[in-house]
């Protein structure tokens, strides 16, 4: 399917093929008929991907203060990549749409193939869109029309912030789209609406369709005529729908607004207001609305498809768009003069061009798309079919991590190892990372992964929701697997895998391999090598730091929660470097109003006797170093400073060793799995320790709500 994209380190807009999305659980399949670009809020994103990077950075100071950071903890290597992920990446623009639904997920109902409808989704032939950011329209729904859907969500969930009654009035700064569909809605509720632009063009446009008054700017006296067509009062409301970094917007919201009045911000302009004279002395509410409504950025309500009671949330985000969407078939508002131009997919580059240069007078511009022909295969050819070597490569999941810490680490150059395919759940992601690591296609559809004979080998770096479901089909496909910890996220999904396993593998052939980074870390190899076999002694204290509640990663269904999720990567550390398996868990964590048990202390008791503390505190300063390791026997000491620093204390020796830039080992690890591939032999980590290990985090959650010691038994 042909999709636009853009490069953020050059700005190049692209219209190229990639592969369809996959139709996942809750989400509906949209063949898009047509889609418009917000000129504000894509031109805004268009303009700073086309400036150099110290422009870049100065858009963007909170990512570029990022940049440092990364550079100062995890040094420029890591860094690098970080960055050029980024500007190399392909971002999909768009995110209004309408067409016909040619695919149901599982569990989405009230839908049947074949509809029409609007919903949030990108400039595609094809998008995949939840079910909640999705609204079914009549059969006779003029799509055109309904493609404005998110910024008529956006305009509408503006107005219900500004909480306004029949007969009130309202002022709306900024009349580009936002601003001319939050005026029609006003109208058609009756509230008298005022429109203020600084561009004269779409003054007169608002004057003509859809406001009371409007004035540009720089015309003299706009206060004073407000002032008396409100009868002294000044405006109820007044709604910022302008993107500008100046402070006039805000500041006269506040010289119009009437006492206890609503100044409300829908569009990108910044809040700092002077305090006198109309702010404080008219004691006046300052709102923000974001973005569709109630239920945006919520995991449950936007991925789940868990949606609010109405009785108690009377206007979600998706109900808003149906808001909308009645507004438009009922021709309450009539928005057929906003298209100001229509252009074909292929021709979205010059759309963005005009945008950008300003060469001529714009409102909306929507996209067609040729609805007539077939869509293209979901496998797009991205290099010439290469000789397949001992190792045939796929990569499920090519995201932040994959990019970072595995993909950079293949040997590409090595004759024996041949990169054949990498799946996405972004297909700009598949598309650009199968270019730069030298793939030959990219898909959406695994069969084409798991049937290919080229393939042998499966790097699995998914969300972890997803982890035991790719690699149970893997191992029954009979690949050699790396999976991206955790191994999976309940004990059900590993009795599954541990039996597969067991039932195919016989113990000196097929890699299962999860990735434990750290054990392959040069320091902790060094600190291993001078312990004896024998029982020892381990703390390890993580300086992890809060992640939000509404995380992916903080949630049991699709991240696990930090203990499965990250918690895992501690406990292989200890059983590494004590070399045997964990036998008993008990740990205990700070009271947690919101149940994250992410600050917890656990205490492991292995096979052959060695202890050790895993100390997980998300409460501490982000001033210290994340990681700090403490082992002892025998009258030795090793301690391992964040992966950079290992100190070796002995009876009579004080070793040190410091390396110029953190490693935790990903490197060693991609490599020396490849080369166990290449070589054979037996799995690189033994599968009694990766199941026990699974097993013990497990066990930190049981131990947690018994508050007893818990046994490690297969």
């Amino acid at each position: 399917m042909e999709q636009v994209t853009q490069q953020l380190k050059s700005g190049e807009i692209i219209v190229q093929e990639l592969p369809a999305p996959i139709l996942l659980a809750g989400r509906i399949l949209v063949r898009n008929h047509y889609s418009v670009i917000s000129a504000g809020t894509e031109g805004s994103t268009v303009k700073t991907a086309r400036k150099g990077l110290v422009g870049k950075a100065k858009e963007r100071p909170e990512q570029a203060r990022q940049v440092l950071k990364t550079l100062r903890k995890q040094g420029p290597v890591q860094t690098y990549r970080a960055v050029m992920k980024k500007l190399d990446a392909y971002s999909p623009l768009g995110y209004s749409c309408a067409g016909e639904v040619i695919g149901i997920g599982a569990g989405v109902r009230g839908f049947s193939i074949g509809d029409k409808v609007a919903c949030a989704g990108n400039h595609a032939e094809v998008v995949c869109v939840p079910v909640n950011l999705c609204v079914k329209l009549q059969p006779d729904a003029d799509l055109k029309k309904a493609c404005y859907n998110t910024l008529g969500a956006i305009a509408l969930q503006g107005i219900r912030q500004a909480d306004l009654r029949l007969g009130e009035s309202c002022a709306v700064i900024g009349l580009g789209l936002l601003g001319q569909l939050t005026c029609l809605m006003l109208r058609a509720g009756g509230i008298a609406a005022y429109g203020i632009d600084v561009d004269s063009h779409v003054v007169e446009i608002a004057k003509k369709h859809c406001t009371d008054c409007a004035w540009t700017r720089s015309d003299a006296g706009i206060a004073e005529q407000i002032e008396t067509l409100t009868y002294g009062l000044g405006v109820d409301a007044v709604i910022i729908t302008a993107a500008t970094r100046s402070l006039d917007p805000i500041n006269f919201a506040g010289q119009i607004t009437r006492k206890k009045g609503r100044v409300v911000i829908v569009g990108a302009a910044p809040t700092g207001f002077d305090r006198e004279p109309y702010y404080y002395k008219k004691e006046l509410e300052l709102r923000m609305s974001c973005s569709y409504g109630p239920g945006r950025y919520d995991i449950n309500y936007e991925e789940k498809g868990i949606d609010y009671p109405a009785a108690y949330v009377r206007w979600t985000e998706k109900r808003n768009m149906q808001g909308f969407q009645e507004l438009l078939h009922s021709e309450r508002i009539d928005i057929d003069y906003l298209t100001t131009h229509e252009s074909n997919l292929d021709d979205a580059p010059k759309a963005y061009d005009m945008i950008v240069n300003h060469s001529e007078p714009f409102l909306g511009i929507v996209l067609k798309y040729d609805i007539d022909s077939p869509l293209k295969q979901i496998r797009v050819k991205v290099s010439e079919h290469k000789p397949v070597g001992k190792v045939g490569l796929a990569f499920i999941g090519a995201g932040s991590y994959a990019q970072g810490n595995l993909l950079p680490n293949i040997p590409r150059k090595d004759s024996e190892v041949s990169c054949q395919a990498v799946m996405d759940s972004s297909g700009a992601t598949s598309k650009r990372v199968a270019e730069r690591y030298g793939f030959e296609f990219c898909t959406s559809d695994v069969k084409d992964i798991l049937d290919n004979e080229d393939i042998n080998t499966i790097f699995i770096a998914t969300r972890h929701d997803s982890h035991a479901e790719y690699v149970l089909k893997s191992l029954k496909a009979q690949k050699n697997v790396f999976v991206e910890k955790p191994l999976c996220l309940s004990v059900d999904e590993l009795a599954e895998i541990e039996q597969i396993y067991r039932a195919q593998s016989t113990g000196e052939t097929g890699q299962l391999m999860v990735g434990f980074n750290r054990r392959f870390a040069p320091n902790a190899a060094a600190l291993k090598e001078r312990l004896t076999d024998g029982p020892i002694s381990m703390i390890y204290r993580i300086n992890a730091g809060p992640i939000p509640a509404d995380t992916w990663i903080q949630d049991p269904a699709i991240g696990g929660g930090r203990i499965i999720g990250e918690v895992c990567h501690f406990v292989d550390f200890l059983t590494f470097m004590c070399g045997s398996l964990p036998a008993r868990v008990y740990a205990s964590a700070l009271p947690d109003p919101g149940h994250l048990n992410d600050t917890l202390v656990v205490n492991l008791e292995f096979e052959n006797e060695s202890v050790g503390t895993i100390c997980y505190f998300a409460n501490g300063s982000k001033r210290i170093p994340k990681e700090y390791m403490e082992v002892y026997q025998s009258g030795l000491t090793g301690i391992i400073r964040d992966f950079k620093q290992l100190e070796i204390f002995g009876n009579s020796k004080h070793e040190r060793r410091k390396l110029l830039n953190q490693d935790k080992g990903q490197a060693s690890m991609v490599k020396a799995f490849i080369n166990r591939i290449k070589d054979g032999g037996g799995p690189l980590i033994r599968a009694d320790e990766i199941f026990a290990v699974t097993r013990a985090t497990f066990g930190i959650l049981e131990s947690l709500h018994s508050h007893q010691v818990v046994s490690i038994k297969p």
